[in-house]
């Protein structure tokens, strides 16, 4: 629509003479999105992007639609001829015109009855398994029909289902759909990291723009699937993922880029994708000829105009390996030289636009899966990545009190008040850096951000978090989401995060707001559960008995070392860990109380594990240590 009318003469002279034109980034004021894509929803029965509003100077929408040509044709109405009739209706029916605004607002702005309570239950985690079971695509993984969108917290939700239940069918969907994804398109065997969707059923052909957002929940789907199944090649994809990012999308001060495009030189896709030729020539013939028939690079191509999107769909480098007796190590040697000759190669071309924003919210992800990665694969850089983020987040991207969230930075300047994801997600990103380095600060920074969370969102008379904060702008109505989609929504988030700095501090009031959310939102959930998926594991946590180990001792101990790296490595979703670090025995015993009494006894590496509220006798070494987890049943 950019190119087709916004750019075009006649279509801006006719705005420009009869109306007032707003172009919205959805990124920066998601709230207005939220808002009028409802509005779209309503009235056309779909919604999408790009998003066409007209409405009456009082905000209220009268007409909304997603893609419309300059002309009419292919069955849809035409942008001239759809702003040339409104402005006739609104010199000659103007009431008429307002009446349809007012009606729509109306609508927008009807809440639903208060339900009744316990409609959330062990029942609702099997219906949301058995709807993503029956969705599942056996072949490909991923569930639905094309187009595929990778929807990490599906995954999150079925390893938790697995561990809950024991049902392999669940895991087994996971590691599936994380091979196919990596195997596919959508993948950047190159430079790494991972495209938004794929357009076809097996992964092939992605829309190439990466987002942050995506490569940030993967990353955290990865670790923990390798957490599950202790399978190397998960973890080293994570570690492709943070390179990626480290690499590409980091900015000099620390903070996370938002994007990058779909287009090069005016044409998707055209940075990523090979012709055969090509490959021969950087390669040379054999090495080329090799990686080709690996990588399904062909003549005729799979993409547009004879070229290929790299792929090891039909592929297993093993299988590979064993049909054509090459030594594997060989072959894997063969195909990282080859890769790394493409990629510098690649590196010369026109590189897509990089969106530089700097979004609050989805830099919250991408320390929260920084973190996890750090306590997972004992890699400190990682660490302190997420560290330098959240420096910049409150350095950079808080109001002038310093202590309200802005939503976005670019070029020095931050600005839009922060919104509930805003809060949710970088909340989050502080209790598993917390839960990775111990230091109580980031313990302390996420119980503030929970009181401004409670104090600007909270809905105190139906529950659950509003998109905005109390003191944002009026808008036409104050939007509350629950859905969980390409991203997980707000109030999802932060109920689990709630649930965890509840279990870590004891706190029943953080606990009380999350079963008021499960109160109010339930209706909803319940009527197709899989569609609230990261909303659920917060319900899995909360249905969960409360397990908590205390590790206590020098942290240059080798004992407590191994201790922190056996518990930080063990997939333990429902189970709070806590380092009592003698440095900051002080804090702990103030901020935790699990901490109290649980102390290094004798100078001695000590664990304590407490399960529904029943302590254990402490053990003192990594054999006991490892023992009594396997008694308790968290898998290793």
């Amino acid at each position: 629509m950019e190119r087709e009318s916004f750019e075009d003469e006649e279509v801006a002279a006719l705005l420009n003479n009869y109306y007032v034109s707003v172009k919205v980034d959805r990124e920066e004021r998601p709230d207005v999105d939220h808002i009028y894509m409802a509005v779209c929803q309503a009235v056309t029965g779909q919604g999408g992007w790009p998003l066409t509003i007209v409405m009456t100077p009082d905000k209220k929408p009268f007409f909304a639609g997603t893609y419309l040509p300059k002309h009419a044709r292919w069955g849809r109405p035409g942008l001239l001829e759809v702003l040339s009739m409104f402005k006739e209706q609104w010199d000659q029916n103007r009431d008429k015109i307002e009446e349809i605004g007012e009606k729509l607002a109306r609508s927008l702005k009807h809440r639903p009855a208060r339900q009744n309570k316990g409609q959330l239950s062990q029942a609702t985690l099997d219906r949301a398994f058995a709807q993503l079971l029956n969705d599942f695509d056996p072949t490909y993984g991923g569930f639905g029909p094309k187009p595929k969108f990778p929807t990490p917290h599906n995954l999150l939700f079925l390893m938790r289902y697995w561990r809950r239940t024991g049902d392999k069918k669940a895991i087994a969907m996971v590691v599936k759909t994380l091979d196919a994804m990596s195997r596919g398109g959508i993948y950047d065997h190159l430079g790494y990291g991972f495209a938004r969707y794929s357009t076809d059923n097996k992964w092939l052909a992605p829309h190439f723009e990466k987002m942050l957002y995506d490569n940030a929940l993967l990353c955290y789907a990865f670790i923990e699937a390798c957490q599950c199944t202790g399978d190397p090649d998960l973890a080293r994809l994570a570690e492709e993922i943070i390179t990626y990012v480290l690499r590409d999308m980091t900015s000099p001060g620390g903070a996370f880029y938002s994007a990058e495009d779909a287009d090069s030189e005016g044409a998707e896709g055209k940075f990523y994708v090979w012709s055969r030729q090509e490959i021969i020539e950087v390669l040379g013939p054999e090495l080329g000829e090799l990686f080709a028939d690996v990588y399904s690079v062909t003549q005729a191509g799979n993409f547009e105009h004879g070229t290929n999107i790299l792929n090891l769909i039909d592929h297993d480098l093993y299988d590979y390996a064993e049909k054509h007796t090459i030594d594997i190590n060989e072959l894997e040697a063969k195909m990282a030289e080859a890769r790394e000759k493409l990629y510098k190669v690649r590196e010369q071309r026109v590189h897509p636009f990089k969106d530089d924003k700097i979004l609050t919210a989805w830099n919250g992800l991408m320390i929260a899966a920084l973190a996890k990665a750090a306590r997972v694969l004992r890699r400190e850089e990682y660490s302190v990545a997420a560290e330098r983020a959240i420096e910049f987040i409150f350095a950079k991207l808080t109001a002038e009190d310093g202590r309200r969230l802005l939503a976005r930075y670019r070029d020095g300047d931050a600005a839009y008040l922060g919104y509930v994801d805003d809060y949710a997600f970088i909340l989050w990103g502080l209790i598993e850096v917390y839960e990775t380095t111990f230091n109580p600060k980031y313990l302390r920074q996420a119980l503030v951000l929970s009181k401004d969370l409670k104090q600007l969102f909270w809905d105190n008379d139906h529950g659950g978090f509003y998109f905005a904060g109390s003191d944002g702008e009026e808008l036409l109505v104050r939007p509350k989401e629950i859905y969980d989609g390409a991203m997980p929504s707000g109030n999802s988030v932060a109920a689990l995060a709630l649930l965890k700095l509840a279990r870590l501090t004891e706190n029943d009031e953080l606990t009380a707001m999350v079963e008021d959310m499960f109160v109010w939102f339930s209706p909803e959930v319940s009527h197709y559960p899989r569609a609230y998926t990261y909303f659920l594991l917060a319900l899995d946590y909360y249905l969960s008995p409360p397990i908590h180990i205390v590790i206590a001792g020098d942290r240059v101990d080798p004992n407590v070392q191994a201790m922190l790296t056996l518990a930080g490595q063990s997939f333990m979703p429902e189970t709070t860990v806590i380092y009592n670090d003698p440095v900051y025995q002080t804090e702990n015993w103030e901020l935790l109380p699990a901490t109290a009494g649980q102390e290094a006894v004798d100078g001695r590496a000590t664990a304590y594990i407490c399960e529904n509220f029943a302590c254990q006798q402490p053990v003192h070494t990594i054999e006991d240590f490892e023992r009594i987890l396997k008694k308790q049943s968290i898998k290793q």
